[in-house]
């Protein structure tokens, strides 16, 4: 159990696949403040499944940022954990997260990553492990490490900005001007459904994107060039 309130966020989109999964994963490892599934439109089952005892689903204008900020602004942790979906969290997460949290300098934190093959017939899988190296040695975590911010410093700095893009490095650009950000070393499981499916696209905005981003391209640019990534 941590020894914050952390309220847990879950932004989803269809994710009637595996949202079950990610509540009994939050339940079996218990001690959460709340745990807020906030919805974007979802035309499947997702809503239907989130709805459960211990469990606040809310609805939130389309768009990850959009939906965390939504969530965010109901949440009444002194910790807010932004999960996504396809991301599994090791079981002794808060023992992690207050050990970041026990410096009072530290704003936000973050997990390492551990990208899996959860679909078949793809020959260039094994390759998948190439994107976890940047959790390794980024200073500014992404949205897949399972970030973990203060309340207070979300809200001072704004919450995610509100743009289609790179919204989580926009977030720990700003986080990094008024604290610490740590990557603990432990890793979240995350599904390499999408650089399966499109893995060109995928290695190009993971890796190159972040830099043009940093290099002020907009992200609205960004995201014409390459479609929405959700």
């Amino acid at each position: 159990m941590s020894r914050h309130r952390v309220s847990v966020i879950i932004p989803t989109l269809n994710e009637a696949r595996r949202i079950g999964a990610r509540l009994d994963e939050l339940a079996a490892i218990g001690g959460w403040h709340e745990i807020l599934v906030v919805d974007g439109g979802s035309t499947d089952d997702t809503c239907k499944i989130a709805d459960r005892p211990g469990v606040q689903v809310l609805n939130g204008p389309r768009g990850r940022a959009r939906q965390m900020n939504t969530a965010a602004a109901r949440a009444t942790g002194d910790v807010l954990l932004f999960l996504h979906a396809d991301v599994v969290l090791p079981t002794d997460a808060p023992r992690w997260m207050d050990t970041a949290m026990a410096d009072p300098r530290v704003a936000a934190g973050a997990f390492r990553t551990w990208t899996i093959a959860d679909l078949d017939g793809y020959w260039w899988a094994p390759a998948l492990h190439l994107a976890d190296v940047r959790s390794r040695y980024t200073s500014l975590p992404y949205g897949d490490q399972a970030m973990f911010v203060r309340a207070q410093a979300f809200a001072q700095v704004g919450g995610f900005p509100d743009q289609p893009l790179l919204e989580d490095l926009e977030l720990s650009q700003r986080l990094r001007r008024v604290g610490r950000i740590v990557t603990v070393p432990a890793r979240v499981q995350v599904s390499g459904r999408r650089f399966l499916r499109r893995p060109v696209y995928y290695t190009f905005l993971v890796n190159v994107f972040p830099a043009m981003y940093r290099m002020g391209v907009p992200a609205s640019t960004l995201a014409r060039v390459y479609g929405n990534p959700r």
